[in-house]
């Protein structure tokens, strides 16, 4: 009589940990990163270009300042999540690209020319 109590009581552990190890498997997708450089029509970096990241989902919206090489980075951004970016630099622009939620890649990396008025 104790040996089949003892292999139900073994089966629950043995379920319950199966189950425990399923839902640790289920986390959320890694957040993700947008860097790159933002250059002029001549591909040299410009420093301080104002880069804008839009959330298309809420709208809201996030700035950077580009650094002395023109380097920008967002990072933390949501997988689940479309968003907008585009660099400005003494009255000129650059193409407004989608970094899409089909990205795959954990890390994205564009290049913005400002070169539009």
């Amino acid at each position: 009589m104790k040996r089949p109590l003892l292999l139900l009581l073994l089966g629950m552990v043995l379920l319950s940990a199966l189950a425990v190890a399923a839902r640790d498997q289920k986390k959320d997708p890694p957040l993700r990163t947008v860097r790159g450089q933002v250059v002029d029509k001549d591909e040299k970096p410009l420093p301080s270009a104002i880069i804008y990241l839009k959330n298309l989902s809420n709208k809201s919206e996030t700035t950077h300042i580009a650094d002395d090489e023109g380097n920008y980075r967002f990072s933390g951004l949501d997988p689940n999540v479309d968003y907008e970016i585009h660099a400005e630099h003494q009255g000129k622009s650059s193409v407004k690209r989608t970094i899409s939620t089909f990205e795959s890649r954990k890390e994205i990396i564009m290049q913005l020319k400002v070169d539009r008025k």
